[in-house]
């Protein structure tokens, strides 16, 4: 088969790579019908994280499964599947009380934006389809693995709820996915903090009600400005750099919670926006396979549509186009086809 191998910044090749195969009795074999870009390869991408060796990447797929192990009892060969950026066994104490991503059997991937991919623990991570979905379909289930769990991960922590005033750091996908997630939690007022007209644009299709373009300081009293003063409900970040996590803990009103699932790249924590003022901040890794169920569900009946934040298509073989085109702002996210 071939899949993308990263072997330093800004060097993303398509390459021969061996087929993969089920080796322990729990694994399955799955060969995608999407994969994509996500905004936390290209901290590699731009040489923020060190390549030390060529690297297969990616960790979000759909795909039908080819093979199981004697052991996978919930997944067939033939049926269309859903799985979270990480796998987990669904039966450790963590998995029981719901922190899939904290498995303690749980794993990574050699790799998903490749043709076939090899997922461990498949009964504890795959979800399958309710039956053949429609191509149409395919980018919002693609979605699931990643940017709509993350960005309800992040409306969960923090405690969006009916009536609510929620604000999103961040327009990229999964920012964007934090404002559908904010507004099927019943946010009644959800402010979209975003500089990119089209990014504000589906941030608006999927419900927000306002948008902020300024960051830092002037952001900061725009959100104070809508909400009377006092900051908001809910304050979602989804970007994970030092200055938006600052920016999100001066959003929230005392007393209430910051959502995080940026991927961190942060020295010390702000405290005097955090101790003095009662805001907390909570988050990580998104238990994918703990909210697939309900968001499939709400995929699947047109409730949710998450795969609009796919706003560029190629073939997987032009996956380092697809790199280019999220590192310059581009594109918001590149679906990947095989």
């Amino acid at each position: 088969m071939r899949g993308a191998i990263i072997h330093g910044p800004r060097d993303v090749r398509y390459e021969e790579r061996p087929d993969p195969t089920v080796v322990d009795p729990t694994d399955a074999v799955v060969r995608t019908l999407a994969t994509c870009v996500c905004g936390s390869d290209l901290w590699r991408y731009r040489g923020v994280t060190e390549v030390r060796r060529p690297t297969p990447i990616g960790h979000e797929y759909v795909g039908v499964v080819e093979a199981v192990g004697e052991d996978v009892s919930t997944v067939r060969p033939g049926q269309v599947v859903v799985g979270g950026f990480l796998t987990s066994d669904g039966t450790c104490p963590v998995c029981r009380h719901g922190a899939h991503a904290n498995c303690v059997n749980g794993t990574g991937y050699d790799g998903c934006q490749a043709e076939l991919i090899r997922v461990r623990n498949a009964d504890g991570t795959l979800v399958a389809t309710p039956g053949t979905p429609e191509e149409a379909l395919v980018p919002s289930l693609l979605a699931l693995s990643d940017v709509m769990a993350t960005g309800w991960h992040a409306a969960v922590c923090a405690e969006v709820g009916p009536g609510s005033t929620a604000v999103v750091v961040g327009d990229g996908a999964v920012g964007l996915c934090g404002v559908l997630a904010a507004v099927e939690l019943g946010a009644e007022r959800v402010v979209a903090m975003s500089r990119h007209p089209d990014r504000q644009a589906i941030a608006r299709g999927f419900g927000a009600t306002d948008v902020v373009a300024q960051r830092g300081e002037e952001g900061v009293q725009e959100v104070l400005e809508l909400t009377d003063g006092v900051g908001a409900d809910a304050v979602l970040e989804c970007v994970g750099t030092a200055e938006s996590v600052t920016q999100a803990l001066r959003c929230a009103r005392p007393g209430t919670t910051v959502g995080w699932v940026g991927l961190p790249h942060v020295g010390e924590l702000p405290q005097e926006h955090m101790f003095w003022r009662n805001v907390g901040l909570r988050g990580g890794p998104a238990p994918v396979r703990a909210y697939l169920p309900d968001l499939l569900e709400r995929v699947w009946s047109g409730r949710i549509d998450p795969g609009r934040v796919f706003d560029s298509t190629l073939p997987l073989a032009q996956v380092a186009k697809g790199y280019a085109a999220m590192d310059e702002r581009r594109a918001t996210k590149v679906l990947l086809r095989p």
